[in-house]
């Protein structure tokens, strides 16, 4: 069975390429759809290690390589945007009410519901971030934040960071799976600065949320 799924999915990307990429994802939004079998196999096939199979948009193909590793990319982290705005507007909209009468058309239930909301008491808004890149929590943020009232915007920037590294990443496994990884590493060594970067920018964006929180402690009332 098993076997048959990773074959299906395998199959509508390799058939339909940025497009399944895209709903597939969208779809990993609010449940789990095997976004990394997704993401590693499209960034297989942009590699051009699958003969016969090709990256194309809008009927044009995409000869270069890395442009079709980025397209890729994008479309991954785009659809998955797309599917956790959704997922948030039936959290806000529905509320827990509408989970504990249809929770389980998204595998969630109360259990499920208050163990989120834990993650969100212990990581506040940053349990967007974390929970994106966390693998199957990221298909189980997107409802409880609509629930919770996280605020939309703020919301949509942390889901797309943390979607864009879970899928750039991804997807630079399936080139360097596809190529050899002096090729890759020579081709996406930015990716290295990058990830530097946002570890960089993630500990200090903690570390002022943290003296904040420790100045508004100690103001008198």
């Amino acid at each position: 069975m098993v076997g048959a799924v990773t074959g299906s999915l395998t199959s509508l990307i390799g058939d339909h390429g940025l497009y399944a990429v895209f709903l597939l994802m969208a779809i990993d939004a609010v449940l789990p759809a095997a976004s990394e079998l997704v993401m590693v196999y499209a960034g297989a096939l942009a590699a051009g290690t699958f003969a016969g199979q090709h990256v194309d948009l809008f009927g044009t193909r995409i000869s270069s390589h890395a442009a079709a590793y980025v397209a890729m990319a994008l479309a991954g982290a785009l659809g998955y945007l797309a599917g956790s705005i959704g997922g948030w507007a039936i959290g806000i909209y529905g509320g827990r009410p509408l989970l504990e009468q249809r929770g389980r058309w998204f595998h969630l239930s109360a259990r499920k519901l208050d163990r989120a909301e834990r993650w969100f008491d212990r990581w506040d808004d940053l349990a967007v971030l974390v929970g994106r890149v966390t693998p199957v929590v990221r298909s189980f943020i997107s409802i409880p934040a609509g629930i919770f009232r996280m605020r939309f915007w703020r919301y949509t920037l942390l889901t797309l960071v943390g979607s864009a590294v879970w899928c750039f990443a991804l997807a630079g496994v399936g080139w360097g799976l596809g190529r050899s990884y002096k090729t890759f590493h020579h081709d996406f060594r930015f990716v290295d600065y990058a990830v530097g970067l946002g570890i960089v920018a993630l500990v200090a964006y903690l570390l002022v949320r943290r003296r904040r929180s420790s100045q508004v402690a100690t103001r008198p009332e």
